[in-house]
């Protein structure tokens, strides 16, 4: 299992500073949809040449002009970028096909779905990495059910990362199910310590 960690309602310079600590203990970086709103393209740049030895994942959270939006971020340096599920299966299609050319991927954000048809249509038409995620507004009225949530990706042959509330405590439990990537924010982000943080959660991996 890899650890992503979230960037996310930060400023550049603190995401500069918690990188400084954690980067020795994570696998994967991520330039959260916050941040990239606030700082454009640049801060992909930035973070990607600064800390060039890590995947770097820019979370566009694309929904339409699916071509554009995979080229700005590839040129930027990400070896990641993020599509909404519900999005039309063109755009899918535009973005996968974009990865394909820069030899890159593609992250479905499976925020908001409910159904495994939708998965697995998606699945067909070559999406192999998605994202059970809880989102931020949601996490404040109920947690994260991981098995409930796994039920969308059970049995197809693709990566699964999740998110959505991941700490130290939730690794413990995720190291028993099929997940590949843990995406953790704010358990780092918001420690006074996030070297620590995430030495402890590099650890329990």
């Amino acid at each position: 299992m890899k650890i992503q960690l979230a960037l996310d309602r930060l400023t550049k310079e603190e995401c500069c500073q918690i990188l400084d600590q954690t980067k020795d203990s994570i696998d994967i970086i991520e330039v959260g949809t916050g941040v990239i709103k606030e700082y454009g393209m640049s801060i992909v740049k930035e973070i990607k040449q600064k800390y060039s030895t890590l995947t770097l994942l820019a979370d566009m959270k694309t929904c339409d002009a699916g071509k554009s939006e995979a080229i700005q971020a590839f040129r930027s340096g990400a070896d990641i970028m993020t599509v909404m599920a519900f999005s039309a299966n063109q755009t899918i299609m535009d973005t996968l096909s974009i990865a394909q050319e820069y030899e890159k991927r593609v992250m479905i954000d499976l925020l908001g779905i409910q159904t495994r048809d939708r998965v697995e249509e998606l699945a067909c038409l070559g999406c192999d990495l998605f994202c059970i995620h809880l989102g931020k507004d949601m996490q404040q009225h109920e947690s994260l059910d991981i098995k409930e949530l796994l039920k969308l990706v059970d049995g197809l042959d693709v990566d699964v990362a999740i998110a959505g509330g991941v700490d130290a405590a939730m690794i413990q439990e995720l190291k028993q199910i099929p997940i590949d990537i843990a995406i953790v924010g704010s358990a780092i982000t918001s420690s006074d310590h996030p070297k620590l943080v995430s030495e402890e959660i590099c650890d329990l991996m």
